[in-house]
Formats: C-alpha cells, sequence, structure tokens
C-alpha cells in the first residue's frame, strides 16, 4: 500500500509530495484511514515497516516520508496546456470570508491543489474541517489572465488564485455582520517590563498587614504605652485570683 501511494499515485489520494518527495505522515495517515480496511494504521506501524522490508523502499525523516523509487513527476516546469474550465477546491468554513475577498495563495513551499472532481476536492477538504466549504475556480479565464497551472495526475496545483475567479456559497450575513463589529484590533496597554528574577516577588505597600507602620520600620506612637497598660491589667487580675 505505501509503494503504491508514495511512489505511483499519491494524486489519486489527494496527496501533493513537496520538491523533495516527501509526503507528511500527518497527510499520509489521513489519506490511509479514508481507504476502507486501513483506518487502523498508526505511525508505529509504518515504523514497523521501515524496521523490515520497507527498509530499502522508503525514507524518513522527521515529519514525513518518501519512496525511494518513484514513478510520478511533479511537473511544475511547465504549465499545462489543457485546463477545464472549472476546478474545485475546499477551505475551512472559517477561511471562507477571506477566501471570496481575498482570494487564495499557498503556503511557502507549497502548492494550492484543485481537482476537476468535486467529491475529491470535498475528501481532501474534510482533512482540515469537518464541514468545509467547496469553491468552484473558473480556471480557464484565470489562466486567460495569466494565472499558471501545473498538472499532477489528476490533479491541478498553483500557486494563487485572485477573488474574480473563485464563487462558490455565499457569506451569511451572520458571519459579515460579526466581521463589521469586530473592527479594527484594540491596542493593549502598555505594561512596564519586569525584570524581576525567578523566586522573586514584590511587595505592595495597600496590603501592609500593618496600616499604622510608618516609615524606617518604626512603630506607631505610643505603642509602649499601651503594653505597659496591658501587662498591668494582667498582673491586676492574677493578684485577685490569688488572694
Amino acid at each position: 500500500m505505501l509503494t503504491y501511494v508514495l511512489g505511483r499515485k499519491p494524486y489519486e489520494f489527494g496527496l501533493v509530495p513537496d520538491s523533495k518527495g516527501f509526503v507528511v505522515y500527518k497527510e499520509l495517515l489521513q489519506a490511509l484511514h479514508e481507504e476502507p480496511g486501513w483506518r487502523y494504521v498508526r505511525q508505529s506501524h509504518i515504523n514497523e515497516v521501515l524496521l523490515e522490508k520497507g527498509r530499502d523502499l522508503f525514507e524518513p525523516e522527521d515529519k514525513g516520508i518518501r519512496a525511494r523509487e518513484t514513478h510520478w513527476k511533479l511537473g511544475l516546469e511547465n504549465p499545462s496546456l489543457a485546463v477545464p474550465a472549472v476546478l474545485y477546491t475546499a477551505v475551512r468554513k472559517r477561511a471562507h470570508p477571506v477566501v471570496m475577498e481575498k482570494g487564495l495563495k499557498s503556503a511557502s513551499n507549497r502548492h494550492l491543489m484543485l481537482t476537476p472532481e468535486r467529491d475529491m476536492a470535498l475528501r481532501v477538504g474534510k482533512r482540515r474541517d469537518h464541514e468545509p466549504v467547496v469553491l468552484e475556480v473558473v480556471a480557464r479565464d484565470a489562466e486567460s489572465k495569466g494565472v499558471r497551472f501545473h498538472v499532477f495526475g489528476d490533479l491541478f496545483l498553483t500557486t494563487e488564485i485572485p477573488p474574480e475567479f473563485i464563487s462558490g456559497p455565499l457569506v451569511s450575513t451572520e458571519i459579515q455582520e460579526g466581521r463589521k463589529r469586530k473592527g479594527p484590533l484594540k491596542e493593549k496597554p502598555f505594561r512596564e517590563a519586569s525584570f524581576q528574577t525567578p523566586g522573586t516577588f514584590v511587595l505592595d505597600a495597600e496590603r501592609d498587614p500593618d496600616p499604622y507602620r510608618g516609615g524606617k520600620g518604626r512603630k506607631r506612637k505610643g505603642w509602649k504605652e499601651e503594653a505597659r497598660k496591658m501587662r498591668k491589667g494582667k498582673r491586676g487580675r492574677t493578684n485577685k485570683t490569688v488572694s
């Protein structure tokens, strides 16, 4: 199974390896779990394969794995000459308003993945959101305006889609009003930097248990007289008890 997914047709599972051919473990496991009979697979199972017969077939790294022998090509050198009129992609529900306003843009060292099949777009979208929003991209019109698409098996890759070429469900009025209410970010109040070392604390004068205590650690005025009266009172009570 790993040989087929990583070495032959990763695009059939909605997977796009990076420029070095690596597929992220998390994405690989998500794709495997969508296949009947493979939902039980964990990374520990893949590690066991790498310790046995798969030692010479695959090359692992910290976050991903690749097949040593591949039968696919990303084809990023030349743009596609036959782009479908419409392609599909899916986005997170919370990203939907932003995408409709600003378009789609790939992350660094990645490509946007589009597919001529709506079901495939939904399948990949559910890996990031339980209820993704499927969008249509008028690919042929975008291509005529300079957007470049590259073929990867049954998928099409690009780096950016302007908003005028994207159509999909209307953003709900509730979400639009919520975005308006948020407005600009409020500036946080300035806090002076703390130069305390670990284990130290600052004394708060307002929380002094003796509010009468004055400066330089002196007791309040008259405390000696009060102490003498208290001692005299105790002695008087003791003498009466003895008599």
